[in-house]
């Protein structure tokens, strides 16, 4: 029988992994406090949040390739831009934001590291 390889996920993609699945139960209920305080009206509030949680769980499924990455930076900018509706997200989203770039640069130096060491096979 053959053996099936899968490409090793790199730490930069595991990072990415990790921030956009808090953020998207960050956005989830910010859509929810959005719609509780009728900052605008309740289908609004629930289809505006329902979309950017789509797209994050989309980012989420193809982080495996690099143009996800770029969709991710994307949506780091329209979730800090969400704090017009909810003014508590321009501070949570900066704070993602920040974690999303730190997380991208050490991610790709630690894959650039590991990419640059021979692996050994036990």
């Amino acid at each position: 029988m053959e053996e099936v390889r899968r490409q090793k996920r790199g730490v930069r993609q595991s990072l990415a992994s990790i921030v956009l699945a808090f953020e998207l139960i960050v956005v989830f209920l910010a859509s929810l406090v959005a719609w509780g305080l009728k900052v605008q009206p309740g289908p609004v509030a629930l289809v505006g949040g329902g979309v950017v949680c789509l797209a994050i769980l989309f980012t989420l499924a193809t982080l495996r390739y690099d143009w996800a990455f770029v969709v991710g930076s994307v949506l780091q900018g329209v979730i800090v831009a969400t704090g017009i509706f909810v003014p508590v997200m321009w501070l949570i989203g900066l704070v993602f934001a920040g974690m999303w770039v730190y997380c991208m640069v050490v991610g790709g130096r630690i894959d650039r590291q590991n990419a640059a060491t021979p692996e050994t096979e036990s």
